[in-house]
């Protein structure tokens, strides 16, 4: 492979949010994280390249969105997901959540009713609770290692509550479902049905394993389109979420008006020029990285799923069509929450994301995320394992 991924690269003291903030999250000081949705791999080099020719500039005053930016975002989306972007459509915000926020708030009145389908991430809950909205949950299904959506329920939920705004987790985060254009076009037609808006979020897209094909859910029809809020990023895939970057795609011109009514309430108007300059060097010379880095990541994957085959059948991995995050089963241990959470972060000395953050649903579950560096990711399930046998003692 023409880049190494097996690098290990010491994190710590650099303000890394993954590895420098274990007392402020109350964990033990010789913990292993492997939470947070951020790479333990450099960005790409023509990325590094480009912001060090930022930095050299030397004058870093306000910055603002040209056409060669958007034209880099049109061919990617084009080229990998069939999607013809108008530059009109394009919305930026500092992330994806932020974008959410905004949605919510432009959609939406206080006491309206939102709906999310847990065990989801975490931070669509804290969106929706935050503005004063009310969550709704339409809960996935789990059945033969298969996460799918009860279509009767969510309709039901949508009619009874009056539900004003859907955010869609596409692919999801944590269950790694890619979802398929039939569920999409179910849940939009139904969504169309009843006047509710779509928050699309589509931000591990680019991560996708063999078999399966991500599908943006305002590209399937043009009723779909009109109700779409479409919140796309480079952060996940190129390991930039710290440079606070994301492109949000809104094709309703009355729908982007209230959206960026909404950013002008907020005062926000200029982005990064590091962003920037990342984001463009990302989707016109990053691929031939990424593209490594897949490979890279369903070799994790598979370490990961044979592992655990053979070395802790009681631990059942969820099986991802996407995303570099894996959903892991400890039921059949019979712990509590606390008692599961015990095991892993003081025992284990590992430090995952615990499944209840996602929705009561994922009570008995915990993720992990396997974009590391192939001896960490070694390093960490023997620390398991060896819990784990610590438990009949």
């Amino acid at each position: 492979m023409l880049y190494n991924f097996d690098k290990i690269i010491d994190r710590k003291n650099t303000n890394s949010l993954k590895y420098d903030f274990v007392a402020e999250h109350g964990m033990p000081e010789d913990v292993l994280p492997l939470w947070v949705a951020d790479m333990d791999f450099q960005s790409p080099p023509a990325v590094i390249n480009a912001m060090e020719e930022t930095i050299r500039h030397g004058i870093f005053g306000y910055s603002g969105m040209k056409l060669p930016y958007f034209q880099a975002v049109h061919d990617w989306y084009s080229k990998y997901f069939d999607w013809e972007l108008d530059r009109s459509w394009l919305v930026k915000t500092p992330g994806v959540v932020f974008a959410i926020c905004t949605a919510i708030r432009a959609f939406t009145e206080k006491g309206d009713c939102v709906l999310i389908q847990r065990p989801v991430y975490y931070p669509f809950t804290d969106s929706i609770q935050s503005n004063h909205r009310i969550v709704i949950n339409n809960p996935l299904t789990l059945k033969d290692g298969i996460y799918s959506i009860d279509f009767e329920d969510f309709e039901a939920k949508i009619a009874d509550n009056g539900v004003k705004l859907f955010i869609l987790s596409n692919p999801h985060n944590p269950v790694g479902r890619v979802w398929s254009r039939e569920e999409l076009t179910r849940m939009g037609d139904i969504c169309v049905k009843h006047g509710v808006k779509v928050v699309s979020d589509e931000i591990h897209a680019d991560f996708i394993y063999a078999g399966y094909q991500h599908t943006v859910f305002a590209s399937l029809k043009p009723e779909f389109a009109d109700i779409a809020i479409t919140c796309t990023a480079p952060s996940k895939t190129f390991n930039l979420a710290g440079l606070q970057t994301s492109n949000i795609f809104i094709s309703k011109k009355e729908l982007r008006n209230a959206f960026r009514k909404e950013l002008t309430s907020l005062g926000f108007f200029e982005i990064s020029p590091f962003g920037l300059a990342a984001c463009h060097a990302a989707y016109t010379e990053g691929r031939p990285w990424l593209e490594e880095l897949k490979v890279y990541l369903a070799g994790n994957l598979e370490y990961i799923k044979d592992f655990l085959i053979k070395e802790l059948p009681q631990v059942t991995l969820v099986e991802p069509q996407g995303t570099y995050l894996v959903w892991l089963d400890f039921r059949s241990f019979g712990l509590s929450a606390d008692q599961l959470e015990d095991l892993v972060v003081n025992k284990a000395k590992l430090w995952l994301d615990r499944g209840t953050m996602f929705g009561p649903e994922g009570t008995g579950f915990q993720r992990i995320n396997i974009a590391c560096p192939r001896a960490v990711l070694e390093m960490a399930l023997a620390q398991l394992k060896h819990a784990v046998e610590q438990l009949g003692e």
